[in-house]
């Protein structure tokens, strides 16, 4: 997201006015779960948890919020959100290293700045370090059944990662999408599907209002990730704190790569270079495969597939407790897909 569009943002808004107060429980949390760490993580670690939209813990506190809308939240709540906010620290830390990332959010990534052997220690301490968060909250069998989604949603995470390294680009495009949907549903909708779920059973809701807001989670997270691979084709390096086109870049096979394969046909240029990982390309050939699916009806097609999941994202959230903090989940799902690319 570009920082000039967050600053005017529904979830700038949310987190400055309706969830404020909250935010500052769960601030406190992260930097009591962060403070056993806090001698092996450098300025530029411990950014990574200045910065960001914070998606996923407020996510579960506005979940939680639909069920308790004027009194304080439970401490488990604030302390489940900080220790999702590190399995999700913990996956960036992974992501850049298996990409080989130089950037994250505009600064050089821990892999980057430390080398590999650090950066996998520090992914895994943060990781390690959100369980046992979640496991120190443990006081019935509801309690221990949230940490077994903790550790269920990580391993998802590990397979995703893997899914995508083992997609061959020789696949004929309806494979390639349906492991692409594969991928970011254990990626990236897995810790939205957590996060919505996690918040609602903290509250011990009912099994059926569980079950919308998990899908609803996994609907909202789907669209956010085919949205970032749309804005990885259309924002400029300044914009998106990484490099452009970075996924044509490292030969990764998103939604918009995956409808342009199929559209180009398998002599276009940068089919032959999707496919062949011995061939060369510079950053202008590159640039120019990005401006050409841009104006294309790849790019038009994957904008409105990603749609189309928020707005079954929404749809989910009717039959759920009305109120501000409703419109809040809402309005943060259809920002994901209302912003310009």
């Amino acid at each position: 997201m570009r920082v000039a569009e967050f600053s005017h943002s529904p979830i700038r808004s949310i987190l400055n006015g309706l969830m404020s107060h909250d935010m500052q429980g769960f601030e406190r949390e992260l930097m009591q779960a962060l403070e056993p760490q806090k001698e092996y993580l450098t300025e530029a670690e411990l950014s990574l948890y200045q910065g960001g939209k914070k998606l996923r813990p407020l996510t579960l506190m506005l979940t939680a919020r639909l069920f308790q809308p004027e009194d304080e939240l439970p401490i488990k709540v604030l302390r489940a959100s900080a220790s999702l906010e590190m399995l999700h620290v913990a996956t960036l830390i992974h992501d850049d290293i298996v990409d080989h990332a130089s950037l994250r959010r505009g600064q050089h990534s821990v892999n980057a700045a430390r080398g590999t052997e650090m950066a996998i220690l520090i992914g895994d301490m943060q990781f390690l370090q959100s369980v046992r968060c979640f496991v120190d909250m443990v006081e019935d069998d509801t309690d221990m059944q949230l940490v077994k989604w903790v550790l269920d949603s990580a391993f998802d995470v590990c397979r995703g990662e893997i899914d995508e390294m083992e997609t061959d680009p020789y696949w004929h495009p309806v494979s390639l999408m349906r492991r692409y949907f594969i991928t970011i549903d254990r990626k990236t909708a897995v810790l939205f599907g957590l996060a919505s779920e996690a918040g609602a059973a903290l509250m011990r809701v009912r099994t059926s209002q569980l079950r919308r807001l998990g899908l609803f989670g996994r609907y909202l997270g789907r669209a956010l990730q085919m949205m970032d691979d749309i804005y990885d084709l259309s924002q400029s390096d300044a914009d998106a704190g990484k490099r452009k086109g970075i996924d044509l870049h490292q030969r990764r096979l998103t939604l918009p790569i995956i409808h342009a394969i199929k559209l180009f046909g398998n002599d276009h240029s940068m089919v032959r270079y999707m496919r062949n990982k011995e061939e060369k390309a510079g950053v202008d050939q590159i640039n120019g495969w990005v401006d050409e699916i841009r104006r294309s009806d790849a790019f038009t097609q994957a904008y409105a597939e990603a749609r189309d999941t928020a707005l079954q994202a929404a749809d989910l959230l009717e039959e759920l407790p009305k109120g501000p903090h409703l419109d809040a989940l809402r309005d943060i799902t259809m920002h994901t897909v209302d912003r310009s690319y």
